[in-house]
């Protein structure tokens, strides 16, 4: 069953400061209309610049993942767009008046909120999902990194988080289904190691950074106190007493999961994949992932996404028809020689593929053309729209009793010519609900999995019998 696209009631504004910038910053997601996807506006820049949330667009991914465009950044993105593809917001504008996004409490929960509090619109626009149909691996033996993705009907998620810490140990976590997202990861936050929280801070890094948006895990066995005011002290937080509690973690931070550390890599992967410009349907399998990695893995993905769009389509011509020719003429009046659908293979809520099978013993290749058969144009026209006219009468009680008529005709290209032997599947898809009998459907023919013709049709259907 078909999807649609969604975008967001109305904006919704957070604010809050960027963690290495330091920078106060005021973020708005915005409504945005179908096919935009994700788009990041810098509203304090001359211009108001506009940066797609495109992985081609990523410069940077230490300590986060970031974008730029014509010498404008926006850094730490992957929180935000991990909590707009996991609520399914397919489109939004989100504008800011600094280079960095807030890192609110280290999770995507504060953008998760604020999407729920404004609530969803649904637009016309069918979903389109990026479908894997291979197995894909990839590697970085440096790094240790690894990632698998395998054909699944879902976005699924598997993450291992290893980094041979005596602390965090070897961590699993799961997402079965982005219906998960909510409750099972996007409250998960970021985690520091303390060697590198001193490092940052001694080294300016993370002018933001403050003790209550990241888990910071201890591995030494004794941290003396004095290290730990000293560390207070460098975060602007003197007045509070640091203390090492439990499994390592410092006492600032409660875990909400012993595998938090490995939700929040599992929640990362979901916003660095969002840059690849699709939803998908794919078991994503991370060992060891980071920002990096992940972004080398989206730019695979959308590279098979881009070859998937040049690829002849496949329909499988085997199966069942849904309609033969005998159900066919008990629903359209058509008979030889304008009969021109042999049988239907699929039927969706707003959509049918019809089949065509071209053959020389056809009376129009008498004359069109003598020694160079080709199946006309007009033919094929009407051979789509005979298709609508069968998804649009199987709407209807008692269909034998009603007609469509051709009311328009739009967008008509023809991209190569059909010859006898050819096999035409036409595919079609409603443009709009169907209202008052008016049905407006925008179709494509294919021969062989290529295109060969398309056009827009707006007919109306009719009972002219009793």
């Amino acid at each position: 069953m078909s999807e649609k696209q969604r975008t967001i009631k109305q904006s919704v504004s957070l604010e809050g400061v960027g963690l290495h910038t330091g920078k106060a910053v005021t973020l708005e997601i915005c409504p945005a209309p179908a096919n935009h996807g994700y788009k990041f506006q810098r509203v304090d820049q001359e211009g108001e610049p506009i940066i797609n949330a495109d992985v081609d667009l990523v410069v940077s991914t230490e300590r986060g993942t970031t974008l730029e465009k014509n010498g404008i950044r926006i850094y730490t993105t992957e929180h935000v767009l991990a909590a707009l593809y996991g609520m399914q917001v397919d489109n939004a504008l989100i504008k800011l008046n600094a280079p960095e996004i807030p890192i609110m409490d280290g999770s995507a929960l504060p953008f998760v909120e604020a999407i729920e509090s404004v609530g969803y619109e649904e637009q016309d626009a069918e979903r389109e999902y990026f479908v894997l149909d291979e197995i894909i691996p990839w590697e970085d033996p440096e790094k240790g990194n690894e990632i698998l993705a395998v054909p699944d009907e879902n976005y699924r998620l598997t993450v291992m988080v290893d980094y041979k810490s005596p602390v965090l140990g070897t961590q699993h976590a799961s997402m079965y289904n982005i219906g998960e997202f909510r409750e099972e990861i996007a409250k998960c936050r970021t985690f520091v190691f303390l060697r590198e929280l001193e490092f940052l801070a001694k080294n300016n890094l993370i002018k933001g950074g403050d003790l209550d948006n990241a888990i910071v895990l201890v591995e030494r066995e004794e941290v003396s106190q004095e290290e730990l005011d000293n560390l207070a002290k460098l975060l602007g937080k003197e007045d509070l007493k640091i203390e090492v509690k439990g499994m390592g973690v410092l006492n600032t931070i409660k875990l909400q999961y012993q595998n938090e550390p490995a939700r929040h890599k599992l929640l990362d992967i979901v916003g660095d994949l969002a840059l690849v410009g699709k939803p998908i349907k794919a078991h994503i399998l991370g060992a060891r992932p980071g920002h990096s990695g992940n972004v080398q893995f989206a730019k695979i993905l959308k590279d098979k996404i881009k070859a998937q769009a040049k690829a002849p389509k496949k329909f499988d011509l085997e199966k069942e028809p849904i309609y033969n020719i005998n159900d066919i003429e008990k629903m359209l009046p058509h008979r030889y020689p304008f009969l021109l659908v042999d049988k239907v293979i699929e039927m969706t809520e707003d959509g049918i593929v019809g089949v065509k099978n071209i053959t020389m013993n056809e009376p129009q290749f008498t004359g069109h053309f003598p020694g160079n058969p080709v199946f006309p144009g007009v033919l094929q026209i009407e051979a789509m729209a005979q298709c609508g006219g069968i998804y649009a009468l199987s709407k209807v009680d008692e269909p034998e009793l009603y007609s469509t008529y051709f009311m328009k005709i739009d967008n008509v290209k023809f991209k190569q010519k059909v010859i006898p032997g050819d096999t035409v599947v036409f595919e079609l898809n409603l443009l709009s609900p169907m209202r008052r009998g008016l049905v407006n459907m925008g179709g494509k023919a294919y021969v062989n999995g290529q295109v060969v013709m398309e056009a827009e049709m707006l007919a109306q259907v009719i009972k002219d019998k009793a």
